[in-house]
């Protein structure tokens, strides 16, 4: 099974601007899933889809490969999130899977990719996505209408007071995409009715959009390192 690993990295951010080379706790923001993609186990190659120049220095000077450069017309703010997967299958056809890494999960670690391949292997999924627990439930979301009144985004909810009384809900986490190559060039999706959910914990399943988003990231990055000296001074 060769497993490729996908890290998309445009030019043109715009929640934050030239994120994906950006400085994270001393490191460029796609340092962190490079890093996480090239001591993973089941990955036999880690490149990276830009169409900025910059970007490709600084992946390749972190140590993935860049093969090729994304085309522009698949690197505006309206090119289907697909299309750079299906690209770079058309470029490198010679892999079983493929396995999508967002720069923007950077507390994602090589044991949760890993994971989500052992869980295709062991159920015999065609494509699976990472999952986590949402800290706001759907049950108790709102929109408002014309005369600001809150409606609920699901009318036919059951009404519930207490949070232990709530079903659990998932939500895409944005770290992990995995699917057969042949899977997503058929359905040209990552996501499918035979999708499975792969639970990572809360702790690891940020998500950087915004500049809140960037600086909760830092701070558990930072407060995971002074963790891990104090263990060393032991």
């Amino acid at each position: 099974m060769k497993v490729l690993a996908l890290i998309p990295a445009r030019g043109g951010s715009k929640g934050i601007p030239r994120k994906n080379v950006r400085p994270l706790a001393g490191k460029p923001l796609i340092g962190w899933t490079i890093e996480a993609a090239k001591n993973a186990d089941c990955i036999n190659r880690v490149i990276v889809s830009t169409d900025d120049p910059e970007i490709a220095s600084v992946a390749q000077d972190l140590g993935a490969e860049i093969p090729f450069m994304r085309p522009p017309q698949l690197a505006t703010d309206h090119a289907p999130g697909i299309a750079p997967v299906l690209h770079a299958i058309e470029e490198l056809p010679r892999f079983d899977w493929l396995l999508l890494l967002q720069p923007t999960s950077p507390l994602r670690t090589s044991q949760d990719i890993d994971g989500i391949f052992e869980f295709c292997m062991l159920r015999n999924a065609l494509s699976a996505v990472s999952i986590c627990e949402t800290a706001k439930h759907p049950y108790w979301m709102y929109h408002l209408d014309k005369s600001d009144q809150l409606r609920s985004i699901l009318p036919d909810a059951p009404e519930i007071t207490n949070r232990q009384d709530l079903p659990r809900a998932f939500c895409l986490n944005g770290a992990l995409y995995l699917a057969q190559t042949d899977w997503i060039v058929q359905n040209r999706k990552l996501i499918g009715p035979s999708t499975l959910g792969y639970l990572m914990p809360t702790e690891r399943s940020a998500d950087l959009d915004t500049e809140f988003d960037w600086y909760l990231a830092e701070q558990l990055i930072q407060k995971q390192e002074t963790l891990q000296n104090r263990q060393c001074d032991y």
